[in-house]
């Protein structure tokens, strides 16, 4: 049986966790912040020391990471990933990140004798605990079948799509339409309320047209003020953005209706909503707008 680590425990990172675990499989598990890891402990997990040990005693590593920085940071040969001997290794990458740093670093694996699998994930908290992710995967198609019994536990399907780096550009693929729909969606009712619509019937009307995408419904409450969990933020949104933005200009994509989505994600964090829901983008973008029109 594979020995499994898991290195970055946010939201998604410990919802894969449990399922793992409830699947019977043995888990070591580390974070840069390690109070985020006792929930995982008190189920059964262990707790790696550092990175280098988890590496070393691990046989496949899954790392659902923040962005590229954090990418370069975990997997780094000085205190990292790479300070062990991973020879023989296999690395599953689930972040959603440039297509371009996914392929250096297998390239930086392949070198040490160890093998990647990008797999970034479709889905959110609820269908992750679930277990009814949709996995994006490249690499090889022995890696991939390695790997694939470990992904089932939390994914309803695992699509290999070709070589390394092939799942991250489909991630990019499909979340590029769902943020340029926020967006529209956002002026849309901006437009709606300048006139004196108000967001509720608004939103009650998109859902029951043609105009409304699957993930709309649940949103609504957060577009509408109320609690609720915050399963994807919007610094999350912006990351996504940029990694869009730059793998499309390393293809020779534009990308204007993105690079307009960006602005609005990076003008909602610099007011403070980076932590918020990105449903929350909608209220924004109706206040930044009203407030710029009573100038």
């Amino acid at each position: 049986m594979e020995r499994i680590g898991l290195v970055g425990l946010g939201r998604m990172g410990t919802a894969i966790g449990e399922r793992l675990l409830a699947a019977g499989l043995p888990l070591v598990v580390w974070n840069r912040t390690p109070g985020r890891a006792e929930a995982l402990v008190t189920a059964g997990a262990t707790l790696a020391p550092s990175l280098p040990e988890l590496a070393a005693t691990c046989t496949v590593v899954l790392t659902i990471l923040t962005d590229d920085a954090a990418i370069q940071a975990v997997y780094n040969p000085v205190d990292g990933l790479l300070a062990a001997d991973v020879s023989g290794r296999l690395f599953v990458e689930m972040s959603t990140v440039r297509t371009n740093t996914i392929q250096r670093l297998g390239q930086t694996l392949a070198a040490r004798g160890a093998a990647l699998v990008d797999a970034p994930l479709s889905g959110s908290l609820v269908p992750a605990r679930q277990g009814q992710l949709l996995a994006l995967v490249g690499g090889t198609a022995q890696d991939v079948a390695r790997v694939q019994p470990i992904l089932g536990t939390f994914c309803r399907r695992v699509a290999h799509l070709g070589p390394t780096g092939s799942g991250t550009t489909m991630k990019l693929v499909l979340n590029l339409p769902m943020a340029i729909y926020w967006q529209g969606l956002a002026e849309a009712l901006a437009l709606g309320s300048q006139f004196g619509l108000e967001l509720a019937p608004m939103l009650e009307l998109i859902v029951d047209s043609q105009a409304a995408i699957g993930a709309l419904r649940p949103k609504i409450p957060a577009m509408l003020g109320e609690p609720g969990e915050v399963a994807f933020d919007v610094t999350g949104v912006r990351k996504d953005l940029l990694a869009m933005i730059e793998t499309g200009q390393s293809l020779g994509v534009p990308m204007p209706a993105a690079s307009a989505a960006l602005i609005n994600c990076m003008a909602a964090t610099a007011a403070g909503k980076g932590q918020a829901d990105f449903a929350e983008l909608i209220p924004y973008y109706i206040a930044a707008v009203r407030a710029a029109t009573k100038r």
